[in-house]
C-alpha cells in the first residue's frame, strides 16, 4: 500500500525524544514540513532533510495550510503537519481532515504522547487505581472556545474520578469553583504539570485548597494541564489483583490454598 501525501503527526508535548519512530521518519522523509511553531520546538525539525521547505503555522490561516498542502501534494511531494501532543486531543485537526478529502487528498494521522500522559510519567502518577478509579476523563474550562453544558467541570468532577484538565490556566479560579461545586473536596490532590517536556518543566504537587494561589505563586499562566486526582487521597495502598497468586488469567492459573 502506497503512503499517503499527507500525514499529519503528534510530535508530543515538547521533548524531541518522545516522538515515534514513525513519526521522525515521515519528517525525515517530507518534502513540506509545517508546524505550529507556537507549540512544537525547532528540535523536533532537525530530522527535517536539507532541501525540506519548513513553514510556521502559527501565523497561518486555515485556508493558507490548506493551501500549502494542496500546493505540495499538486507537485508531487509528501507533506509532513507537525501538531503538538497528539493530534486527536485539542488539535484542530479536524477541520484540515475535511478539507483534504474535498480535494480527493489522501492523509495519515499519527499519534503522539499528550501532555497529561507525559506529566503523569514524570510525576510518576497512575490515573487508575484498583477499586477507587478506573476512570480518566479529558476536558477543559469553557474560554472562548465554549464547553456544552452537559460537560461542565463542576457536571464530570462529580464522577470522582482521575481529570486531565487542558486548556485552563488562566481560569483556575473558575476551575477551583467548579471543582468544589462538583462534590470534591479541598483535600484532593492535584498535580499541575507546566511547559512539560520543555526545558522549563515543572511539577507541581498541590491540592484542591491551594492550587490557585500555588499556580499564581510559581507564575503559571500557560502550557498547563492540571491532573486532578481523587484516588490518590487518603494515601490508599490498593494493589491491582493481576497479579495476586489467587486469581487466574489466560496465562496462568491460581494458587489454591491448602485445605
Amino acid at each position: 500500500m502506497s503512503q499517503p501525501p499527507v500525514s499529519f503527526i503528534g510530535a508530543g508535548p515538547g521533548d524531541p525524544e518522545l516522538l515515534t519512530i514513525k513519526a521522525q521518519r515521515l519528517i525525515q522523509e517530507a518534502d513540506l514540513v509545517l508546524y505550529a511553531g507556537s507549540l512544537v520546538p525547532r528540535e523536533v525539525l532537525s530530522w527535517a532533510k536539507d532541501n525540506a521547505e519548513i513553514m510556521d503555522s502559527s501565523g497561518m490561516t486555515l485556508e493558507q495550510t490548506h493551501a500549502a498542502l494542496v500546493q505540495c501534494v499538486h507537485q508531487g511531494h509528501k507533506a509532513a503537519r507537525v501538531h503538538t501532543g497528539d493530534p486527536s486531543l485539542y488539535g484542530a485537526v479536524l477541520e484540515q481532515m475535511r478539507l483534504l478529502q474535498q480535494e480527493g487528498i489522501d492523509y495519515q494521522v499519527i499519534p503522539g504522547i499528550t501532555a497529561a500522559f507525559a506529566a503523569a510519567a514524570q510525576a510518576g502518577i497512575s490515573f487508575t487505581i484498583p477499586e477507587l478509579t478506573q476512570t480518566l476523563i479529558f476536558t477543559r474550562m469553557r474560554g472562548r472556545t465554549l464547553v456544552p453544558d452537559k460537560e461542565r467541570l463542576q457536571t464530570l468532577a462529580a464522577h470522582h474520578c482521575s481529570l486531565a484538565i487542558y486548556l485552563s490556566a488562566s481560569l483556575v479560579q473558575d476551575m477551583v469553583q467548579e471543582l468544589r461545586t462538583g462534590g470534591l473536596p479541598d483535600t484532593t490532590p492535584i498535580c499541575v504539570g507546566s511547559s512539560v517536556g520543555w526545558p522549563g518543566e515543572e511539577m507541581l504537587w498541590t491540592d484542591l485548597a491551594h492550587v490557585e494561589q500555588d499556580v499564581s505563586d510559581r507564575g503559571i499562566t500557560r502550557q498547563a494541564v492540571f491532573l486532578v486526582l481523587p484516588g490518590q487521597a487518603g494515601g490508599q495502598s490498593q494493589v491491582s489483583r493481576l497479579y495476586s497468586p489467587d486469581f487466574s488469567h489466560g496465562f496462568r492459573s491460581a494458587r489454591m490454598n491448602d485445605a
